[in-house]
């Protein structure tokens, strides 16, 4: 029996779930790991299992710019490092706001540990797959991210492992996550090549991107919003029937960003015409935004997203030997084709079309 997993018998024995039937489920591109615990009697729970050193430390508030580099890619754009204190923190604030989190009834944070309500199977993905409309999932879907958009968002998260910073998506962390992209492709592809120019003028068009995003940073993103981490719970009422999971790496940034996750998914397509009823319906809960500029950024921040998100499926390919990530990204690339024709794209269009031909964006 490994030293884990002793800490994880203590912490369920604590929890009076000692007798409960362990079942894992599937992994994904972290380092978390679950379990569904059904005990003798009462409700199922999961168990998140998230072990503090197996991550880089998290992004301090004091530290400068090169710091966070120093100290490795949670500091620079991920921020949180998945900490289950951070899990606990935004869990808190997500109910506060009258939205569907897990309930934490034990947690461990130094060891990383916790037990979570059990929203489920029914993820958004798999209903849909099963013949459920899509429609009125997503409509809820932005209709809490409308409430959660009203709240105010506080500095600092006051959660039942102690108090946590919600960090502002900031210049560091956007272009942290789109240098991905030129730090990865090439290693996947052997017909891309990005020299110190290439990468010196990649910076420079997503400058003006980067420093809006994080000027217009304003309510909490839950930072990985699709269909693969929303629970579909009718049983419940109004947004709550929206049951949110993993979003530990929750940061302070412009409203849309949630939106692009959502609406120009990696892993399902969405219908451009259901992408303009959500965005309606978005607009005709928060009239206060001037839609024309909103879109504006909502293209930007989504091709930068989408730029990383190819990034991070390269690396998970060429250096984790994660070969089924490859199925993602002809849709990555149609979703970042298509935002490179919106307005204030121009010059990263312009760096897309020098340095990556149009036959490898496919």
């Amino acid at each position: 029996m490994t030293d884990r997993e002793t800490e994880r018998l203590e912490f369920l024995a604590a929890a009076g779930l000692a007798d409960a039937a362990r079942a894992p489920l599937p992994g994904d591109a972290s380092t978390r790991r679950y379990e569904r615990l059904t005990p003798p009697s009462g409700p199922t729970l999961m168990l998140m299992d998230q072990v503090a050193a197996a991550e880089s430390p998290p992004c301090d508030p004091s530290w400068t710019p090169q710091e966070r580099i120093a100290h490795g890619w949670n500091a620079t754009a991920r921020l949180s490092a998945g900490r289950i204190e951070a899990f606990a923190a935004v869990a808190k604030h997500l109910r506060s706001a009258g939205l569907s989190a897990p309930a934490l009834p034990a947690l461990d944070a130094p060891k990383g540990l916790a037990l979570l309500e059990d929203f489920g199977d029914a993820l958004f993905a798999r209903v849909i797959e099963a013949g459920q409309d899509e429609t009125p999932l997503y409509l809820a879907a932005v209709e809490a991210l409308a409430q959660l958009h009203t709240v105010s968002t506080p500095e600092v998260l006051h959660g039942p492992a102690g108090d946590w910073p919600l960090l502002t998506y900031d210049e560091t962390a956007l272009q942290g996550g789109a240098d991905l992209f030129v730090d990865w492709l090439p290693r996947l592809d052997d017909r891309l090549a990005f020299d110190d120019t290439a990468i010196a003028e990649w910076r420079a068009v997503w400058a003006p991107i980067t420093t809006e995003g994080a000027a217009r940073a304003s309510v909490m993103a839950h930072r990985d919003y699709h269909a693969e981490n929303l629970i579909w719970m009718p049983e419940r009422d109004g947004v709550r029937r929206v049951g949110m999971i993993d979003f530990q790496d929750a940061v302070r940034a412009h409203p849309s960003w949630d939106l692009h996750s959502l609406l120009q998914d990696a892993r399902r397509d969405v219908p451009p015409e259901l992408e303009t009823l959500a965005l309606d319906r978005y607009f005709a809960l928060r009239p206060e935004h001037d839609r024309d500029d909103f879109m504006r950024l909502y293209a930007g921040l989504a091709a930068l997203n989408q730029a990383r998100i190819l990034g991070i499926f390269a690396r998970l390919i060429a250096r984790d030997g994660k070969p089924r990530y490859r199925q993602f990204m002809p849709r990555m690339w149609a979703h970042l084709n298509r935002n490179l024709t919106r307005p204030g794209l121009e010059g990263v269009a312009v760096w897309f079309d020098r340095h990556v031909p149009s036959e490898l964006r496919a």
